[in-house]
């Protein structure tokens, strides 16, 4: 199979399905090598396709109807899951985590959970690593982007993370 076919029938694939694909069962599916997809995943980027590449594999976002809102929220490394956890129980999704670094600026990392299952899998990955959250950067301070299917699931989120004390901003 040539490059442009096996792009075309990845990008299908990430059309339609509903859960990220990891780049190795892609590798596997198509006989090729890790860095094979890679190379294919950022030409489909380069050519305006909206891929995202997340802990959990690459996702198609194009063409989803959703609300999205940046947040200011502060807490402690203790409180990441109750964090987490309230906005994914309401309907919502934490497309990422962006902290301001005083050397390197905006820092922001992917995260893309949109249930207690994706949530569990990063704390537990979050646990196992020697590396720290990126709020132990900042005092607790980060920005979340935080996406719903309506404004007012949007909105109902918000005020969750307000009620906990977390949101410094909105």
């Amino acid at each position: 199979m040539k490059g442009d076919e096996r792009r075309l029938h990845i990008l299908n694939l990430l059309k339609e399905s509903k859960v990220p694909i990891k780049g190795g069962e892609l590798a596997d599916r198509f006989s090729v090598t890790r860095q094979v997809i890679v190379q294919d995943i950022a030409i489909l980027k380069a050519q305006g396709h909206n891929i995202v590449s997340t802990p959990q594999g690459y996702i198609f976002l194009g063409g989803q109807k959703s609300y999205s809102k940046v947040i200011a929220v502060k807490h402690s490394k203790e409180e990441i899951e109750d964090e987490l956890k309230t906005i994914v129980s309401l309907g919502g999704k934490v497309i990422d985590v962006t902290i301001e670094h005083k050397v390197y600026g905006e820092i922001t990392g992917k995260l893309m959970l949109k249930s207690f299952y994706d949530v569990e899998k990063f704390l537990e990955k979050l646990r196992q690593s020697k590396d720290k959250p990126l709020l132990d950067l900042t005092d607790g301070v980060h920005l979340h982007t935080i996406e719903a299917e309506t404004q007012e699931d949007l909105q109902r989120i918000v005020n969750a993370l307000k009620e906990r004390g977390y949101v410094i901003y909105d």
